[in-house]
């Protein structure tokens, strides 16, 4: 049985039913006065008072020229690193046509959904990097129409990096508006935007509830969380390094998950003392002591199998190996949301353009999904064609099955089948 060598702590209870109640009404607000109840979300909790929200040709030239040279480059260096191995992933899936036995021919086409809306949250961390997380690989899929929303920033809009993100990304139209008002302009079409058929991307609490109570007027990718991050480690493992890597996701928010399961008393006591003496001089030790205090454990285990055992109950969206044995363990872990082995790598790599996505499953949900990936743009349609010797042959069977439901005017559409392709001497 495992031994916590440290406990999550009490954090401040959350309130789930004010934020499902609070963004079903504006959801409903949206959809009956649509672009005067968007207008009145924007200006009374964004402070956007403009004439419109798409940013213009002008503003995003603007912006392109005041960027630096040097993100530039950085930028489009991630960028292809996340489109690169989109790429790759695309050519996986493949169409596929098979003859299942004489004349009956089953196959299936990739298609890619029409249009998407990608929100890139800008609170107290505008993730510049989900633009090509998302629009990026849209893009790819080959995505039709690709919207980028972003919350404004100030007067003139949204953080200029996240404006050039989208546009270099590829996005075809861009929007200043943020939160649930967001979300809800996308799906029912509101403020000039162009109605979705799937919203992507982070958020705080209300947007993911936005996006929950959304989804069957329009896809998602995901329900994201808190971000996490889970560290198994053994007697290998450098102390500091480790605690490095708990506290680079615990600054994301108070109420981030941060796990640490360890085969080694001793690199479990160590790291424990580490997380306290970086905390003293971390710049962002106010969010992430937080993290720690709230929701940070450090979970001590027998062995490696318990340790994949605990880890796939856990199910973390992020899952950093940092082993003796990092080989064996990508080969039996299997709850998570992207796997980093070995010290050589880090969640900041994944979270900013190494080339896998960032955005991924939480609270548990590693346990039946992925994050999301080039496939999540394409639908996979199946079709079937028979001959009519195939269609008669198969018929009686179809038929069978159709009156064992009492589908009888189902059976019918076999029946007539079967003596309509009756061969011509009978």
């Amino acid at each position: 049985m495992p031994t916590y060598l440290k406990r999550s702590g009490e954090a401040a209870a959350f309130d789930r039913r004010q934020v499902e109640e609070t963004v079903r009404r504006m959801l409903d607000d949206i959809e009956r006065n649509r672009d005067e109840a968007v207008r009145r979300y924007a200006r009374d909790l964004d402070k956007w008072q403009a004439d419109g929200f798409r940013v213009s040709e002008d503003r995003i030239r603007d912006v392109a020229q005041r960027i630096p040279e040097s993100f530039k480059e950085d930028y489009a260096y991630a960028l292809r690193q996340v489109q690169t191995f989109a790429r790759h992933q695309r050519e996986t899936m493949q169409d596929l046509e098979i003859e299942t036995e004489p004349g009956v021919i089953l196959g299936h086409r990739h298609v890619p959904v029409q249009r998407v809306g990608c929100y890139v949250p800008g609170g107290k961390y505008p993730l510049v990097a989900g633009a090509m997380m998302s629009v990026g690989t849209a893009a790819v899929a080959g995505v039709e129409h690709i919207v980028g929303c972003a919350p404004p920033r100030d007067a003139d809009g949204m953080y200029p990096y996240t404006l050039y993100a989208f546009h270099a990304a590829g996005a075809h139209a861009i929007y200043d508006i943020g939160g649930v008002q967001a979300l809800a302009a996308m799906a029912h079409g509101c403020v000039g935007i162009a109605p979705v058929d799937m919203i992507v991307g982070p958020g705080n609490p209300y947007v993911a509830e936005a996006k929950r109570q959304l989804f069957g007027i329009v896809g998602i990718d995901l329900l994201a969380g808190p971000t996490e991050i889970l560290v198994i480690a053994d007697e290998t493992a450098d102390p500091a390094l480790v605690a490095t890597d708990l506290l680079g996701q615990a600054e994301h928010g108070p109420d981030s998950p941060v796990w640490l399961v360890t085969t080694s008393r001793a690199l479990g006591e160590a790291v424990a003392k580490e997380m306290d003496r970086q905390l003293e001089t971390l710049p962002t030790a106010a969010v992430a002591g937080k993290a720690w205090a709230n929701n940070g454990e450090i979970v001590l285990v027998d062995s490696h199998e318990e340790a994949v055992a605990v880890s796939d109950a856990y199910a973390p969206e992020h899952l950093e190996v940092l082993t003796g044995r990092d080989d064996w363990y990508r080969e039996h872990l299997r709850n998570y949301g992207s796997l980093f082995v070995g010290e050589e790598s880090t969640v900041a790599y994944g979270d900013k353009g190494v080339g896998t996505n960032h955005t991924l499953p939480t609270g548990r949900a590693a346990r039946y999904t992925g994050g999301l990936w080039v496939g999540k743009y394409l639908k996979t349609l199946t079709w079937q064609r028979l001959t009519p010797e195939a269609s008669r042959r198969i018929a009686p069977v179809m038929a069978r099955i159709c009156e064992a439901e009492g589908m009888l005017a189902h059976k019918l559409t076999a029946d007539v089948r079967y003596a309509r392709y009756a061969p011509r001497n009978e």
